[in-house]
């Protein structure tokens, strides 16, 4: 397939950039940046130099209809809204990283993105695309709402008890940390090296766009509403997300049935890795990777249930999980293109 980036100035574009590279069925026909056209990709990130040098493009729908099968978005909210309507007619996949068209109901992405959402009936064609829970409506999509970096770390840490119908749905707290990567490649004072250094800030408390969207999955996991606690922090590291899950259990249950239930929950999935009692991940173990990594804890004395989900914020959070998605949708093998290891240290 031929493939074109639009946003391929910012990280989540490099990132497609990156792993497309590599991928045997793909080749990267366009890349697209109204900010920097004229440019050439290695003028942003010198890290391509010999090795994938090429313009970068202004938007143009008639260009890249006659190039392009699929089009990856990797832009700030707003902008996809805009131009995958006349794509989708034109008959061009599209992969949105941008959360225009993750959120059903007009009225919550208005509220929480504070901008005017994307016409209800392109929202109705979108489908969420989080790989391991909507695979099946995936494989018929064209227009695929890839899932927030923060949402894909949660969704997947929550989905086997969601499912199994074993936790108090109001219970659910969720405590995120990022590395700055996530904050996007836009010059920003609370990205500076001296205000993230040496120091852990929480933001957006209360206020974060990703609730309404965790919400949403939540219930079209399990059937049941859920009012989350969602609280986010900046940490000092480039990349990595780590969230920290906290639900009250329903019965007792041990830790070894908990953990059985989440290992036949992903028995078959590639990028999904459940550790063993007593070995909780970290961010750095799945670096560089599409891998989500999950540890469990079951505290009887409170009835409570924690878990550690941790993920690559750039790559099972944003570009990865998009390229797992063109390989459902094309019948490839899932793994085509992300099987590289994780980088260590």
């Amino acid at each position: 397939m031929k493939v074109g980036i639009i946003g391929a100035n910012g990280y989540g574009g490099a990132e497609l950039i990156r792993l497309l590279h590599q991928h045997p069925n793909v080749e990267i026909e366009m890349l697209i940046s109204n900010s920097t056209k004229g440019s050439l990709l290695t003028d942003q990130y010198k890290h391509f130099h010999y090795i994938f040098e090429k313009s970068l493009e202004e938007w143009n729908p008639d260009e890249i209809q006659s190039k392009v099968d699929v089009l990856f978005f990797a832009t700030p909210s707003g902008v996809s809204k805009e131009i995958i309507p006349q794509l989708i007619e034109r008959d061009i996949i599209c992969i949105d990283l941008s959360g225009d068209f993750r959120l059903k109901d007009e009225y919550l992405y208005e509220k929480w993105y504070k901008n005017k959402s994307a016409n209800i009936e392109d929202l109705q064609k979108s489908v969420y695309g989080l790989t391991e829970i909507n695979r099946n409506e995936i494989k018929k999509a064209t227009l695929i709402a890839n899932p927030g970096c923060y949402p894909t770390a949660t969704l997947l840490g929550l989905a086997p008890i969601l499912k199994a119908n074993v936790i108090n749905m109001n219970s659910i707290i969720i405590d995120g940390k990022s590395g700055v990567s996530g904050a996007g490649r836009k010059p920003n004072v609370g990205s500076l090296f001296s205000e993230v250094n040496e120091n852990v800030t929480a933001y957006k408390l209360g206020k974060h766009q990703h609730i309404p969207e965790i919400e949403q999955e939540i219930q079209n996991i399990c059937g049941f509403p859920a009012t989350v606690t969602f609280t986010t922090h900046l940490i000092p590291m480039t990349r990595g997300i780590m969230c920290t899950i906290y639900a009250n259990l329903k019965k007792n249950m041990s830790l070894e049935e908990m953990l059985e239930l989440y290992q036949e929950t992903y028995l078959e999935e590639s990028f999904i890795r459940i550790r063993p009692k007593d070995k909780l991940p970290s961010t750095k173990e799945v670096y560089g990777s599409n891998y989500c990594d999950i540890g469990l804890n079951v505290d009887e004395r409170t009835g409570r249930i924690t878990i550690i989900s941790v993920i690559d914020n750039l790559v099972k959070g944003a570009a990865g999980q998009a390229i797992q998605n063109l390989n459902v949708i094309a019948g490839w093998d899932e793994r085509t293109g992300l099987n590289g290891i994780p980088i260590y240290p």
